[in-house]
């Protein structure tokens, strides 16, 4: 493989970004696969469509997700040389998922056949990004079709199914440039197209009931203030002072919006917040802190209010920020994270009946998994997420994130609420789009109607196991065409 390609590779990678919030432009994504599916095809051996695969896979993730140097050495007090070699490093072994998918499309035995096993290898490759080591599903291609005629797909299979239909459309649009059977690959590509579109007409879910007012509170404390004694008090002034302005039967604050744990918080102040959702008739959603044994201890949210008192527990942690993998224990004493040690939640917990809604709550990147979100739907007439992405500063991350809080939305035809410290606050309609949201790094309160919603669409009754099979079927299909005389 040439340094020219080599760095072609590279570069590809890096545009593809681009194609995800917060520059959503779908084209570039699309194109910069495109480049990836000519380059694989043209590799001289399966050595050389790894290397091609790795090197887009390393420009993607260090555009993509770099911010991930912000957390280490801005907030957790990393040494910046450190921080930057652990930023490479896990961009790199991100990258080895794409290589993979290059180089099992190489090993086909019939070259002709390959272009058609690139889709299907990877959005297999993300399944398995996603899965392994508690997985990273983050810039799944599928996200970069949410405003494209591909979303009418995710109601059916998710993101991987948006993934196989993205990358594929992409190979279509490769064999359309390299003009191999061009006519064919042209009206494949706008049939995805067409019926995608088509797909969008579909309401898989109807609203139950009455709008819901609600007010979703943006704290805005900055991340390197937020556990600083000396701030404690003004902090909890401010979650208060925005609550009780508001007259909404649900208020939700973002995580950890109290940053203690619920039994060091003073009594008085926690019935000061529930007496706003009394007055209001409604309920109250905290992102707090617990201990409910010796030893164990909850990133969780609790609801105050006219309702029975009930608890989510956070269930997909995130290593090194929450949980602490086996073997790693030594980092404690570079990376100075506050509250790195919880406890996993329980797998299935009910949605929160709160406010005449059943709310489907998960918190910060929980909201990445997909197939989590769909288990634990249950009879969720909303969802709602709260996190606190200030721990990424001004980077992409906040949109990125908001941008998998609308697939969710779009795959499971409910509502979203996202209340975060610093931003993106926003109130998302079930079909992904945003119908409020308050600009990021500001203090304030998003008042606004939500609306709850009944019935499931496909997705939501089986999860993944479709856009699944349907890759290993495309998978089988390609390699015993392959073998064949």
């Amino acid at each position: 493989m040439s340094r020219r390609a080599q760095l072609v590779a590279f570069l590809a990678g890096a545009a593809a970004v681009v194609g995800f919030a917060p520059f959503d432009f779908p084209p570039a994504t699309l194109a910069a696969l495109a480049v990836l599916v000519h380059l694989w095809v043209r590799a001289p051996a399966p050595r050389a469509a790894l290397l091609a695969g790795w090197l887009f896979g390393l420009g993607f993730f260090l555009a993509g997700v770099s911010w991930v140097y912000v957390s280490l050495h801005r907030f957790g007090a990393m040494p910046a040389p450190l921080a930057a070699f652990a930023t490479f490093g896990f961009c790199a072994f991100l990258a080895l998922f794409p290589a993979l998918a290059g180089w099992a499309q190489a090993r086909l035995a019939r070259p002709e056949w390959r272009p058609l096993a690139i889709a299907p290898l990877w959005t297999l490759a993300e399944w398995l990004r996603g899965t392994i080591l508690t997985g990273f599903p983050w810039l799944s291609a599928g996200y970069a079709a949410i405003d494209s005629p591909l979303a009418g797909y995710a109601p059916l299979g998710g993101t991987h199914l948006l993934s196989l239909l993205t990358t594929g459309a992409a190979t279509l649009l490769w064999m359309v440039a390299a003009g191999r059977a061009r006519i064919a690959a042209a009206a494949g590509f706008a049939a995805i197209g067409i019926a995608g579109a088509a797909l969008q007409e579909i309401a898989w879910t109807r609203p139950a009931g009455n709008a819901l007012s609600v007010s979703l509170v943006q704290g805005n404390v900055p991340q390197g203030l937020k556990f600083d004694p000396a701030r404690y008090e003004r902090t909890l002034e401010t979650y208060a002072r925005l609550a009780e302005a508001s007259r909404a039967r649900l208020i939700v604050l973002p995580e950890t919006a109290l940053p203690r744990f619920l039994d060091l918080v003073d009594p008085a102040y926690v019935e000061r917040l529930k007496a706003v959702a009394l007055r209001n008739g409604g309920d109250l959603l905290l992102g707090v802190p617990l201990r409910r044994e010796p030893g164990r201890y909850l990133n969780s949210v609790v609801s105050l209010g006219t309702s029975a008192p009930a608890a989510y527990d956070k269930v997909h942690l995130v290593p090194f920020g929450e949980f602490v993998p086996p073997g790693f224990g030594w980092i404690l004493g570079v990376l100075r994270i506050p509250l790195s040690d919880f406890s996993r939640g329980d797998a299935l917990q009910r949605p929160l009946a709160v406010a005449g809604e059943r709310v489907a709550v998960s918190i910060c990147y929980e909201d990445a998994y997909g197939s989590e979100v769909v288990q634990r739907l249950h009879d969720a007439t909303l969802l709602a997420n709260i996190s606190n992405v200030a721990w990424f500063g001004e980077s992409l991350a906040p949109g990125q994130h908001l941008q998998i809080a609308r697939m969710r939305a779009l795959e499971t035809g409910r509502m979203m609420l996202t209340a975060t410290n610093s931003g993106v606050t926003a109130v998302i309609a079930s079909d992904g789009k945003v119908l409020a949201q308050l600009p990021p790094f500001t203090e304030g309160r998003l008042d606004s109607e939500a609306y709850g919603r009944t019935g499931a669409t496909p997705y939501a009754r089986v999860g993944d196991l479709p856009a699944l099979a349907l890759c290993i079927a495309l998978l089988l299909g390609c390699a015993l065409a392959a073998r064949s005389r």
